[in-house]
């Protein structure tokens, strides 16, 4: 079947799911399949419940002419999504990197839509099916998109490239994350610079964060540059106050002055900066600029600051590699306060150096003094330390429930799979 078929019925039907569960009335129904579930099997259920029509690779039905089938359906989603990409002539702004990927995004949102039609991505659909999605929800009333792209492997982000045909580009940072599907930090690299090679092949622009040497010399030979960072670029910017929500004094390459955000943390600094940035680039006013980052809260565990009765709760716990835990436990040393916890999870998919990069946060923890430690999974109970140990969340949980902690500041991050945000639900 012709994409330009399908894509008269997208029109028609212009809402994609691929969940029967989620399913409206006149949705289109995609049976993606995977090694754990096959939606080939649920598609006469979605046409039970309510789907205009439903997309299979399988034959699941004689004489159905709401079934259509395809030589595969997760191809035909992305190319679906290829197609409808076409349409447009506005800007399609990508976000890759190994940490602060959805805080960008977020800021950007917010900063960009304060002016413009702005589409982005929702919540952490950045992956091969999520893309396409994101994609296939942008209206003809756009006139910005904004996609995040995740990555754990090489040729990942130049796939997404394919369909997503990003105008503009940023790459935040390429630390220790997926060390094992990279293969090592010049591995990450090499698979986060596939956004600024298709950038340099398609006369794109990127936005940089100038203080990154490497990522100077990742972005050579793309047409069109626009620095940021604290230093020596067109905007610049600084920490003001980090002690409790971050504040920035902007320096250069704007007179918007000093943004009181509602961010924790010194590391998302250039998250914000990146953000001031772009909205120059696409001439928001500079007051609007202000208004949407200092506007902005946190509610997707990252970067949030929560208070319980007396207690301040720092929850950033959608995700951790070796980069962002070193910088979330160092910029919670320096904070205000003595009494502080660390609840610390496992970090995942670090391959062979998973130990060693254990190891490596221990020597961190040890660097300052905590009225407690708590590590909970992964590799720590393999390492010898002195330091509280539990198996999973709801251990550590209980355990905190049980201290009756008063006028204490908690630190609560983990790898996604360790469900650290249980800890203090």
């Amino acid at each position: 079947m012709q994409i330009e078929t399908i894509y008269q019925l997208y029109l028609q039907y212009p809402s994609i799911q691929t969940d029967t569960r989620k399913l409206k009335e006149g949705d289109l129904f995609f049976a993606l399949k995977g090694p754990q579930f096959n939606g080939n099997q649920f598609a006469l259920q979605a046409l039970e419940a309510g789907a205009a029509y439903a997309i299979v690779d399988e034959v699941v039905a004689a004489n159905n002419d709401r079934i259509l089938v395809v030589n595969d359906v997760l191809i035909t989603l992305q190319a679906l999504a290829l197609h409808h990409r076409q349409q447009f002539t506005i800007p399609f702004i990508a976000i890759t990197g190994s940490n602060g990927k959805t805080t960008t995004k977020e800021l950007l949102h917010e900063v960009l839509r304060t002016t413009y039609k702005t589409y982005t991505t929702i919540g952490n659909l950045n992956n091969h099916i999520g893309i396409p999605l994101t994609i296939l929800s942008i209206k003809k009333d756009a006139e910005i998109a904004v996609i995040e792209m995740g990555a754990n492997h090489q040729q990942e982000i130049a796939s997404y490239c394919q369909y997503a045909l990003p105008t503009h580009g940023i790459i935040n940072n390429c630390g220790k994350a997926h060390l094992e599907g990279f293969g090592g930090v010049e591995g990450v690299r090499k698979g986060k610079g596939e956004l600024y090679d298709f950038l340099r092949s398609h006369e794109g622009t990127a936005f940089v964060m100038w203080d990154y040497d490497y990522l100077q010399t990742m972005s050579a030979g793309i047409p069109h540059l626009f620095t940021y960072g604290t230093h020596d670029a067109t905007v610049t910017g600084i920490v003001k106050d980090s002690s409790g929500l971050l504040e920035v004094e902007m320096q250069a390459g704007t007179q918007i002055g000093i943004i009181k955000t509602k961010l924790v943390g010194a590391y998302n600094l250039p998250n914000v900066l990146v953000a001031v940035t772009v909205g120059k680039y696409f001439k928001v006013p500079e007051e609007k600029i202000k208004s949407a980052l200092e506007q902005y809260t946190p509610d997707n565990s990252r970067s949030q600051l929560i208070s319980k009765g007396t207690n301040k709760i720092i929850l950033d716990a959608y995700n951790a590699n070796p980069s962002s835990m070193t910088a979330a436990i160092e910029n919670f040393a320096k904070m205000d306060g003595q009494d502080k916890v660390l609840l610390l999870g496992g970090m995942m998919e670090l391959g062979e150096e998973s130990l060693q990069e254990h190891a490596a946060i221990l020597e961190v923890i040890g660097k300052y003094n905590w009225k407690a430690v708590v590590l909970v999974g992964g590799d720590y109970s393999k390492i010898q330390h002195s330091y509280i140990n539990f198996n999973n969340s709801v251990e550590a949980k209980d355990w905190l429930a049980a201290q009756q902690f008063e006028h204490t500041q908690l630190l609560v991050k983990g790898s996604r799979s360790m469900k650290m945000e249980l800890v203090c639900a």
